[in-house]
């Protein structure tokens, strides 16, 4: 076992800062990077801002610092940092942790101000790069005329205790959290005015994870705009509105496409947006870059005979192209797009890279940069690919127990598929490392970047050899690798994940004996199929995982996606609860109470379905259930993320490894 590093111990596991989100200043000489830190109780993470220099000379330094903590973090034009926090002003009663305001940090120095305070909070904020203008989405209720309304409506139910939500159209949940009574508008304005309701009542239109962006001149929003469908269904579609008169134009509205992330040009005169062909239960949907006036017209395709799929666009500063990120081979680097011929020129060799942001001389691309073995820390990317580093970021680097090594085989039906295999750095063919098999969720997913959630190195520091492989339906592979498993998901999914493992257990560092298998969400789904159609593995792990299809699709909190990626057979044909009668390897099953995608519900049948089928004469099952009443799809909490590593290790200690079970002391 390691003992060098945070991943031997759970407590310095959840200590380790975390970096998310980007904000640079309009002069490019500021950088602030969001962290999180475990707060003094080490019971949640909270937020916080850090400085960070883009030339990469200074160290990092803290601007932000509460109990409640800061996030969302933009610039104004005059360089004042905007924030978002619910942290209590200081004349302020309480102790502030109700809705979160936006706050404003001067340029020049001085404490932060209030400078927009509506009753549902806000979120998504932008600014208008030369008029200033703010842009900020805020949940209010359906019938509420203004933000006073909106607040008077809340105090009536708060004071009446009630918690109840009439719906009126679908859908009504989402992830983890419900969808409503409030609901999301636009409210906009300068900096130091009250923002004014620019939308007004829009039911979903703004509910799910849309985007929006503001014009240069602060006059015109553009939004990814949700309007519904017959039969519970509903699309994404392109829509501007007028700031001043809040008039709305479809800009975008296509029965087979889809649109998403619109980012104006730096002259105000186009939009950029990602289009997705909405896919079928028989066919995946490609997306790629498109280009479309500002005031109207047909989107001009950049990106569309480009075999990837991009995401995050920004703007060179002179509109002649644009950085996106996109999937590939293991990887998600950046890409510069020329937004006149559609050419792609690839910035960066190596990790995942996210939240783009670009220099005012255009020369820099800062981001951050991920990898297997490396968490997001800030980077700066010429802008011509000639170059890459990291720069002095908030926190020491961390260093992982092992080594990450690269496993590729061939599928029955010629397919390239490949994984990345982490390694202790004790795996020899002397002393071989059991393998623990990790499948990613999504199913449109390729285990690239760091995770937190699902982190091999936990299980690396024990002694496993972790593969990671990205089967068929992977993204950064090509349409026709997704196809080979779209709507088909025990075919060529489980087909790629037997042979990925066949490859790797013929290296002499690894033990044949001593295998397992683990996955969550869509994972758990392919750990839920190869419990009943193999038992080859010593244990397995699923967590918030699909099992009977029939009854997920209807339950699920997006039932419209379900017919486009399954049909009633397709569902029935591969679902896993139809192979439960030839499960014999012990399985822990992991759910989440509030897991709105994948419902309790899922897992409740599984374990039923296992212990029902237990055939020892004192009732006892080999199988375990590990239940968060107040957790969702994802484990969220310092302390139940540490509950989840010790139950799984030690569930795969007592089966793989022959070691006694341990139950958790936390779990009693």
């Amino acid at each position: 076992m390691t003992t060098d590093s945070p991943f031997a111990d759970l407590d310095g596991y959840v200590a380790i800062p975390r970096a998310a989100g980007l904000a640079l200043s309009p002069d490019g000489r500021r950088l602030v990077v969001g962290v999180s830190t475990l707060d003094a109780k080490k019971t949640k993470w909270v937020p916080g801002l850090w400085e960070v220099d883009p030339a990469g000379e200074r160290p990092a330094r803290r601007l932000t610092r509460s109990k409640q903590g800061e996030s969302g973090a933009v610039f104004t034009p005059g360089g004042d940092l905007l924030f978002v926090s619910s942290r209590p002003a200081a004349d302020a009663e309480g102790d502030g942790d109700g809705a979160a305001s936006l706050w404003r940090m001067p340029a020049g120095g001085g404490d932060p101000e209030v400078i927009a305070s509506p009753p549902g909070g806000v979120a998504g904020v932008v600014v208008a790069r030369e008029a200033g203008v703010v842009v900020a989405g805020s949940p209010m209720l359906p019938s509420a005329a203004d933000a006073e309304h909106d607040e008077r409506l809340r105090e009536q139910r708060k004071e009446a205790a009630v918690s109840a939500i009439l719906h009126e159209e679908y859908p009504i949940r989402y992830w983890d959290h419900d969808l409503g009574s409030g609901r999301t508008r636009l409210l906009a304005g300068l900096p130091g005015e009250q923002l004014r309701d620019v939308t007004g009542h829009i039911g979903r239109a703004l509910d799910f994870e849309s985007t929006w962006d503001v014009s240069p001149d602060g006059r015109t929003i553009v939004a990814a705009w949700t309007v519904a469908e017959p039969g519970g269904s509903q699309r994404d579609t392109l829509a501007t509105i007028d700031v001043g008169t809040g008039e709305r134009r479809v800009l975008a509205e296509d029965a087979d496409h889809e649109y998403s992330e619109p980012r104006f040009s730096p002259d105000g005169s186009r939009i950029a947006v990602v289009v997705h062909e909405r896919p079928t239960a028989s066919k995946i949907g490609d997306s790629w870059l498109a280009v479309l006036p500002a005031g109207g017209g047909e989107p001009r395709a950049l990106t569309e005979s480009w075999d990837r799929w991009p995401h995050g666009p920004e703007w060179t500063p002179d509109g002649s192209a644009l950085v996106v990120v996109a999937d590939d081979l293991g990887h998600a680097p950046l890409w510069r797009v020329d937004a006149s011929t559609g050419a792609v020129t690839r910035l960066t060799v190596s990790g995942a890279y996210s939240d783009v942001r670009i220099s005012p001389d255009g020369r820099w691309v800062y981001a951050l940069r991920s990898f297997v073995d490396s968490p997001p820390a800030p980077y700066r990317v010429a802008i011509d690919g000639s170059a890459a580093e990291a720069l002095p970021g908030p926190g020491p680097a961390v260093e992982v127990p092992g080594r990450v090594e690269e496993v590729v085989t061939t599928a029955s039906d010629g397919a390239r598929v490949r994984a990345w295999l982490a390694l202790p750095r004790s795996a020899s063919a002397e002393a071989p490392a059991p393998l623990l098999l990790w499948i990613h969720g999504g199913p449109l997913g390729s285990w690239n970047a760091w995770q937190w959630r699902w982190n091999p190195w936990l299980a690396v520091a024990q002694g496993y050899a972790v593969l990671l492989p990205d089967p068929a339906i992977s993204v950064g592979y090509g349409l026709d690798f997704i196809q080979r498993g779209w709507g088909d998901w025990g075919a060529a999914p489980y087909t790629d994940l037997m042979s990925i493992t066949d490859t790797a257990i013929e290296r002499p560092d690894i033990d044949e004996h001593r295998t397992a298998a683990m996955g969550g969400s869509f994972g758990g789904y392919l750990a839920n199929w190869v419990a009943g159609h193999t038992d080859r593995f010593k244990a397995i792990v699923t967590h918030a995982s699909l099992w009977a299809l029939d009854q997920m699709g209807g339950t699920t909190d997006g039932a419209f996606w379900w017919g486009r990626e399954l049909s009633p057979e397709a569902s029935s044909r591969n679902s896993p609860h139809l192979s439960a009668h030839r499960i014999s390897t012990p399985m822990l099953v992991i759910h989440g109470d509030k897991d709105y995608r994948v419902p309790i519900g899922e897992g409740l049948r599984l374990w039923w379905d296992l212990v029902s089928r237990s055939a020892a004469e004192d009732g006892s099952s080999p199988h375990k259930f590990l239940y968060f009443p107040d957790e969702n799809h994802w484990v969220l909490t310092p302390n139940h993320a540490k509950v989840w590593y010790q139950t799984v290790l030690a569930f795969l200690a007592s089966h793989v490894l022959g070691k006694e079970w341990q139950r958790p002391e936390l779990l009693g």
